[in-house]
C-alpha cells in the first residue's frame, strides 16, 4: 500500500516561486514554444502575478499554436468565426422572421409604411410561429427554450459568493450574459450532447481567467476563446456527458470503475472498506468531483490551481483528475477507516478544506 507523506512538503523558498515565474515567462517568450517545458512548469502551478494563466491555459487546450508568430492571425480568425454562431444561433425569431421578409418583399409598394411588425402577407409558412417545420426559425426556437430556461437558472447560481459572477453590478450581467451565450451555442452546435447541468460550473473557470487577462484586448475577446477553449477541454470528457454512454467502459461509469482500480492498486485496505464494508461506492461522491472536474470540492482560488495541473497533462485531464481523486482519499483515509457509510458519504460529499500543494503532490506520487 502506497501511504501519503505525514505531513505537507515545506512551502517553497520566494526565490523558487520567482525563478518558476522568470521560466514560465522565458518559455513563453520563445518564438516557437516548447509545450513540453511549458506543461512541466505550469503542472507546478502558474503564478498568479504574473498575468500569463490566460495564453498558458490558452496553449496547454491547442487553442493557440505554439508558433507565436501565427498567434494573431488564428485568434482573429476563432474570433470571427464566434461572431458569425452568434449570430446564427443567437438570432431572436422576430428579427430573423422580419429579415426574411424583408429580403423577400423589397419591391414592395411605396405606401407600406414599416412599423417594425411584418403584414399577414410577408410571412413565409416556415418563419410563422404556429409552423412545425423543422427548419422554421420559431420552432427551432421553441425548441431550445427549455435548454436556454436551464442555462439561466444555472449561470445564475455560479458562484454565488463572487461579484465577477453575481449580484447587480452591470460587470456581474455581461459576464452572466457571456456565459449564457457560449452554452447555448455549444448545446446548438451539440445535439447529441446539447446543454447538461453542471456545464456552467466548467466554464467558469475558464471565462473568469480570459476576462481577468492584463492585455485589455484579450479581456475584450474572452467570451470567444473561452468559448474554443470549453469544446476543446469538454472533448477529453464528452463521454460523461453522454447519457447513451453513462454504463458502457468509455462512460462515467467506466471513469468511475478505473477511480476504483486505482484506489484498489495504492490503498487496498481503503478500496475494501469504503466499498465492501460501508458500500460507499464512487457513484456517491466521485461522480460530482469527476464530472465537474473539481470544481464543487474546493474554493476558486483552489480550483485554479488545480487546473494549471489537470490541464498540463499532456494526455488529457482524465488521468491526472483520478490520481486527484485517489490522493483526495488517502488524505483522508484514516477517518474513512473509522467512519461508517454516513459518516464517510457525509465526509466525501462535503470535501474538509486541504492543502492543496500537499494534495498535488501526494497525486503526483501515484505514477
Amino acid at each position: 500500500m502506497a501511504s501519503s507523506p505525514r505531513s505537507p512538503p515545506p512551502a517553497p523558498p520566494p526565490e523558487f516561486k520567482i525563478s518558476r515565474q522568470s521560466r514560465i515567462f522565458a518559455a513563453l517568450s520563445k518564438k516557437v514554444i516548447d509545450l513540453d517545458e511549458l506543461r512541466m512548469l505550469a503542472s507546478q502551478g502558474v503564478p498568479d502575478a504574473a498575468g500569463v494563466r490566460s495564453t498558458v491555459w490558452k496553449l496547454l487546450l491547442g487553442y493557440l499554436p505554439n508558433d507565436r508568430s501565427l498567434w494573431e492571425q488564428e485568434l482573429a480568425k476563432k474570433r470571427l468565426q464566434y461572431a458569425a454562431f452568434k449570430d446564427e444561433f443567437l438570432s431572436n425569431p422576430v428579427e430573423t422572421s422580419r429579415q426574411v421578409g424583408k429580403e423577400g418583399h423589397c419591391n414592395n409598394n411605396a405606401e407600406h409604411v414599416d412599423n417594425g411588425l411584418l403584414h399577414r402577407s410577408e410571412v413565409t409558412q416556415e418563419e410563422h410561429p404556429l409552423s412545425l417545420g423543422k427548419t422554421s426559425v420559431w420552432n427551432q426556437f421553441f425548441e431550445y427554450s427549455e435548454i436556454m430556461e436551464q442555462i439561466d437558472r444555472d449561470v445564475k447560481r455560479t458562484h454565488p459568493d463572487m461579484h465577477f459572477f453575481c449580484g447587480d453590478s452591470s460587470f456581474a450581467k455581461s459576464n452572466q450574459e457571456s456565459l449564457k451565450n457560449v452554452l447555448l451555442i455549444f448545446a446548438k452546435l451539440n445535439a447529441g450532447i446539447r446543454y447538461v447541468q453542471g456545464m456552467n460550473e466548467i466554464l467558469a473557470p475558464l471565462f473568469f481567467v480570459f476576462r481577468s487577462d492584463p492585455d485589455d484586448k484579450n479581456a475584450k475577446f474572452a467570451e470567444a476563446d473561452s468559448f474554443f477553449c470549453f469544446v476543446e477541454l469538454l472533448s477529453g470528457f464528452r463521454d460523461n456527458f453522454c447519457q447513451k454512454l453513462d454504463n458502457s467502459a468509455v462512460g462515467i461509469q467506466g471513469t468511475l470503475a478505473k477511480l476504483s482500480q486505482l484506489v484498489a492498486k495504492y490503498d487496498a485496505e481503503l478500496q475494501h472498506h469504503l466499498e465492501i464494508t460501508t458500500e460507499v461506492n464512487p457513484q456517491f461522491y466521485a461522480f460530482r468531483w469527476i464530472t465537474l472536474l473539481l470544481t464543487q470540492e474546493f474554493n476558486f482560488a483552489d480550483t485554479i490551481h488545480i487546473w494549471d495541473t489537470l490541464l498540463s497533462d499532456p494526455d488529457g485531464p482524465q488521468e491526472t483528475l483520478l490520481r486527484i481523486c485517489c490522493a483526495m482519499l488517502i488524505l483522508v483515509r484514516k477517518r474513512l477507516l473509522a467512519g461508517d457509510f454516513t459518516s464517510n458519504l457525509k465526509l466525501l460529499q462535503n470535501y474538509p478544506p486541504t492543502n492543496i500543494g500537499h494534495l498535488l503532490y501526494v497525486a503526483n506520487k501515484l505514477h
